[in-house]
């Protein structure tokens, strides 16, 4: 699992079918602290309640989305799995 920020959508008309009525997010992995780390990736929302400026929970493993997906053969490798409330980092 990977802490991230969303940081908007990405809208696309042609698309895999995996892709059907699936929202595409830009998310920004972050460190215990919140702080930017590495480059911005897309994740789907299997939540379907993460908007931008949101922290989530993503999971970057494809066998275990396709499995999260119930979909075998989906070429999606990183879903968002939750909306985080709250981050306590111990120093």
């Amino acid at each position: 699992m990977n802490l991230c920020k969303v940081l908007g959508t990405v809208v696309a008309t042609q698309k895999h079918p995996a892709f059907n009525g699936r929202k595409l997010m830009v998310v920004q992995p972050l460190d215990e602290r919140e702080k930017p780390l590495g480059k911005s990736f897309l994740a789907v929302d299997h939540t379907s309640c993460a908007g931008k400026g949101d922290t989530v929970l993503v999971m970057r493993e494809g066998n275990g989305v396709r499995q999260l997906l119930q979909y075998e053969r989906a070429p999606i490798r990183s879903v968002i799995v939750g909306v985080v409330d709250h981050v306590d980092a111990v120093r």
